[in-house]
């Protein structure tokens, strides 16, 4: 068999790239991106702004909060910290906005499938 037969993909009834045009799919994915985007560029805004006061503020990031402790390694724990926030909350987020709309577009395609 050659490899163009191989690499092949499956023959479907399905139109997908009309799929991805209906209301519906569009609709999931304005939903998606309108959590995602803000969040994206919050952390990016969020971690640039650590590097560059680590980079230009050595002052300010070594003052001492308690002990040893100073407020350049709180704010390195914080983008761990803001890290875990992030996947929980877009985890709960697609629980109950994504996957609920996803499965139902999931159901329609089987169904299209097997006409």
């Amino acid at each position: 068999m050659s490899e163009a037969v191989k690499d092949a993909p499956p023959k479907s009834i399905i139109d997908y790239e009309a799929f991805e045009k209906t209301p519906r799919f569009l609709e999931l994915k304005r939903t998606r991106n309108r959590f995602v985007v803000p969040m994206a560029i919050f952390f990016f805004v969020w971690y640039v702004a650590y590097v560059l006061a680590a980079a230009y503020l050595h002052e300010f990031m070594a003052t001492p909060v308690f002990g040893r402790i100073n407020i350049g390694l709180l704010l390195g724990l914080g983008q761990f910290v803001t890290t875990f926030a992030i996947t929980m909350t877009y985890v709960t987020f697609a629980n109950r906005k994504i996957d609920p709309r996803t499965e139902e577009l999931r159901l329609e395609l089987e169904r299209m499938e097997q006409r």
